[in-house]
């Protein structure tokens, strides 16, 4: 089921509710009911993983400080795998919450998928977890109510052309198989981010995520990108291709460490030699020795198991700059000999954790003294994949500092630079506080996962036009 209630245009203001007779089920009630009917519902040797993904999510969009659209989406998806025998089948429904509706869907889907398997091959690399298990995590957050959120707004944003996006709400997952696994992910969190523009058309962006609504770290937040806005109208710094010293807030980092992480850490990625850090994992290369990296589950940001039915634990990825572990998904497991880990599907990391040093964010423009502050960047690809050189542009919250003060921005740029360099020669200190960056990904459904990463300072980013 999905509800999406629109509510007036650009000004509107109160809260808003389901349309009539619309109710979010108790998803964690329906998800075991289902699982339950499905074991009953099983015929000879087949083996039954079920998987649902779920919401009760807040979206408001703000433009001028105005809300733009408001709405409310409930909705669940289930996907169920049958297996039988090395042979496997999958069927994805949309689920309602009223158990003879969706046990009706589901009875059909099983049919189906039965159907599919009698002329399906074997699959080769089928594995899956057969141990027995239970796990829960659920918990609930401070998040404001959409009336208090546009109060908030309202306050803060007050003589600015204020640009936003907020997503909030419970998210949840649940993870069953018919062999007597089950498992339970439920969090309420946020994501609000929101850019400040200036009349020339530059502008600020700004982030802020939890699962714990402040106020005042929210009109904080908004205070210290409205303090630099007088900096967007001056006359940009006109700056030639070259290497400069430069400072990475925790976003630009994001940008750079997350394109090499989605593939970097993958089992099968490095053992098909596709791996941006290949280089990285054989031995060839390291990082300083300051550079460590973990999938730290214990961020709780993401589930503690995956749709193969393994439950999952930290693993370290990089320790002291050498390669440390890496991401193994049971296929790759199966296809490769080696030992799965509880990895996703895409051996990406869902919940990466990078050690900070010893900047303080109070101390970060007098220790760039000159060169760049990059608060974001953009549209970030490989150019040289094998050697984790990255491509892209500086837009948003990028300013040149002279003698630790900022005194212009910077008119986008394209960079090329390497991953290799940037977090070993290059690298002269890290944030003493990382910072926890919720994925805001709501394409289709709000995703779990995060980052908590440190600003960067380098002693040379290399710009290319």
């Amino acid at each position: 089921m999905s509800v999406v209630i629109p509510s007036g245009a650009s000004g509107a203001s109160g809260g808003f509710e389901f349309a009539s007779g619309a109710q979010s089920p108790d998803w964690y009630a329906h998800f075991a009911l289902l699982a339950d009917a499905i074991d009953t519902l099983l015929s000879g040797d087949e083996v039954a993983l079920t998987r649902l993904s779920a919401e009760q999510s807040d979206f408001i969009r703000f433009n001028d400080g105005k809300v733009r659209q408001i709405g409310q989406v409930s909705q669940g998806k289930l996907t169920i795998r049958l297996i039988d025998g090395a042979k496997q089948a999958y069927s994805s429904l949309t689920v309602c919450g009223d158990p003879a509706a969706d046990l009706r869907d589901i009875a059909d889907a099983l049919s189906t998928l039965r159907d599919g398997l009698r002329d399906a091959p074997d699959d080769p690399h089928l594995l899956y977890d057969t141990t027995q298990w239970h796990q829960a995590t659920r918990r609930s957050g401070k998040l404001p109510t959409p009336d208090a959120l546009l109060c908030i707004v309202s306050e803060c944003a007050r003589g600015v052309d204020f640009v936003g996006f907020y997503a909030g709400g419970p998210v949840m997952r649940g993870f069953a198989s018919s062999r007597g696994s089950r498992g339970w992910y439920e969090v309420s969190n946020f994501s609000f981010s929101w850019s400040l523009y200036d009349p020339s058309g530059r502008a600020i962006k700004s982030t802020y995520a939890g699962d714990h609504w402040d106020d005042s770290v929210f009109a904080a937040k908004v205070e210290q990108a409205a303090a630099r806005l007088p900096v967007l109208g001056r006359t940009p710094r006109a700056l030639s291709p070259g290497r400069y010293r430069t400072y990475f807030a925790p976003s630009a980092v994001l940008e750079l460490v997350g394109s090499a992480s989605w593939t970097g850490f993958s089992a099968r990625a490095n053992a098909s030699a596709r791996s941006p850090l290949f280089r990285l994992h054989n031995g060839e290369v390291g990082f300083d020795p300051r550079v460590s990296m973990t999938e730290d589950l214990s961020l709780n940001v993401a589930p503690r198991f995956n749709g193969d039915g393994y439950q999952r634990d930290s693993v370290a990825l990089i320790r002291d700059g050498r390669s440390a572990g890496q991401l193994t998904n049971a296929r790759s497991a199966r296809e490769y000999g080696l030992t799965p880990n509880g990895a996703p599907a895409s051996e990406a990391p869902e919940s990466l954790s990078m050690a900070g040093g010893d900047l303080d964010a109070a101390d970060i423009l007098s220790a760039l003294d000159t060169g760049l502050y990059v608060g974001n960047l953009w549209y970030v690809n490989f150019s040289d994949r094998m050697n984790c050189r990255l491509t892209g542009m500086t837009r948003f919250a990028t300013f040149w500092v002279e003698r630790g003060q900022i005194v212009a921005p910077v008119d986008a740029m394209r960079f090329d630079d390497s991953l290799y360099r940037l977090l070993s020669s290059e690298l002269e200190r890290l944030d003493a506080q990382p910072e926890l960056l919720l994925s805001d990904g709501t394409w289709g459904e709000r995703e779990t996962g995060g980052w908590k990463l440190p600003g960067l300072l380098a002693r040379s980013f290399e710009l290319t036009l």
